[in-house]
């Protein structure tokens, strides 16, 4: 059954390498079997559709070369933002606005790609469709280089960060080996709570070079004089050390170990900064060689040059599933992966109820995690060696990657 009606998508978090390649395929499946009539796409989230912002992609995407440059497009096509929705007893009026321009515009299916606070805001906007009559489908579609989504075996962007992680580390190692003197690297790595990106910094290991020699993840109370006692034990085997650390290590009293700039962000997210340059600085004190820091930061979310081909491939279809799951009627659920097999590596999709996923968060499980908390068992490597796999080829222009054109974000 085909829909009369329009459906509006947007994206909001953070950005990752493969969340256009899932608004291309929500695109591709609405387009292949003329599910709506139109399709808006609200320009920085539910706060820029406040603000009137939105555009007309049916205009916009009409070609299957189109969709293949957004599919290879980094970060988001139709910006982000870092609204968090009130609740409707708080602030009815956002929602009656919100909804006004749902009907105004047809518009019968609401699409949000995004991570967790995006999921909090399909399950509110689900909730007061369903309260109030409102003839509106909302569906989450994940997205997050963090990959701590629950339900889900991983999450669409994670697999591109990973191997920008698991290929910086490598090259990191190769430039610190050329040089006859003891050194130590310490490269901190995007992880609040959850340390996937830190534990991807494995994948860098090769039969050649053991780093990163030491792993440190937020899952594992970090213990200072310890990591002092590990750093000497592989600096007295090897001349150089390399560590990976994420950036939201705590101690046993759940402090960070990196220096807080005071601030917080739209969601209540203490902001971070320093992990790397705080154990830089320890480090030198304590054992007198040449030490550094390198923070990866936002390099690791929007690297489409290094992404991986099955990180892209499995976005294209989570968006595809959406597209038929809208069209379907079916409402405040996220599309999910299952994980059938690891050799073959396999997955289904599925979608689940938000109500299970929106605030809710997913860290490394500690048997994952060796016992003296400073590297990953092999089950580890090899649930996240598959998401890395394959390679991408980009159009170039100018010598350069020929992406997306994205005037409307800054013009």
């Amino acid at each position: 059954m085909k829909h009369t009606g329009n459906c509006i998508i947007g994206q909001s978090g953070g950005p990752t390498v493969a969340i256009n390649a899932s608004l291309s395929g929500v695109l591709q499946g609405i387009l292949e079997n003329k599910l709506y009539e139109k399709v808006y796409g609200m320009v920085n989230g539910i706060e820029g559709l406040l603000q009137g912002k939105f555009l007309d992609l049916s205009e916009l995407f009409k070609t299957q070369e189109s969709l293949d440059q957004l599919t290879h497009t980094p970060a988001m096509y139709l910006g982000s933002c870092r609204f968090k929705l009130p609740t409707c007893e708080h602030s009815e009026a956002i929602y009656e606005d919100l909804f006004a321009f749902f009907e105004q515009h047809h518009i019968n299916t609401f699409f949000y790609i995004g991570g967790n606070d995006s999921m909090d805001t399909v399950l509110k906007l689900s909730n007061y469709a369903k309260d109030h009559d409102k003839n509106l489908n909302v569906i989450g579609i994940p997205k997050t280089i963090d990959n701590d989504l629950p339900l889900t075996d991983h999450t669409p962007g994670f697999g591109s960060a990973a191997k920008y992680v698991a290929t910086s580390l490598l090259e990191i190692a190769h430039d610190t080996y050329i040089y006859n003197i003891p050194s130590i690297t310490i490269v901190e790595i995007m992880g609040r709570n959850a340390g996937w990106l830190t534990a991807a910094s494995v994948l860098a290991r090769t039969d050649y070079s053991p780093a990163p020699d030491l792993i440190y993840l937020p899952e594992v109370p970090f213990d200072m004089d310890q990591f002092i006692e590990d750093v000497k034990a592989v600096k007295a085997k090897r001349k150089n050390v390399i560590i990976a650390v994420s950036e939201g290590i705590k101690d046993f009293e759940g402090q960070y170990i990196s220096a807080s700039s005071g601030s917080v962000d739209a969601f209540g997210h203490k902001q971070l900064c320093g992990a790397g340059k705080t154990l830089e600085n320890i480090l030198k004190a304590e054992l007198g060689c040449k030490v550094r820091s390198v923070e990866l930061n936002v390099l690791q979310r929007s690297a489409a040059h290094i992404a991986s081909k099955r990180d892209l491939e499995e976005s294209v279809a989570i968006g595809k599933a959406a597209a038929k799951l809208g069209r379907e009627g079916e409402t405040a659920k996220m599309l999910c992966y299952e994980r059938i097999s690891d050799a073959p590596y396999q997955i289904n999709i599925f979608a689940h109820d938000i109500a299970d996923i929106a605030n809710q968060e997913k860290t490394v499980p500690r048997s994952w995690i060796n016992k003296r908390g400073n590297d990953l068992t092999h089950e580890a490597i090899t649930y996240l060696r598959p998401l890395i796999e394959g390679e991408v080829h980009l159009s170039y222009l100018n010598g350069v990657p020929h992406y997306c054109n994205i005037a409307h974000l800054h013009g």
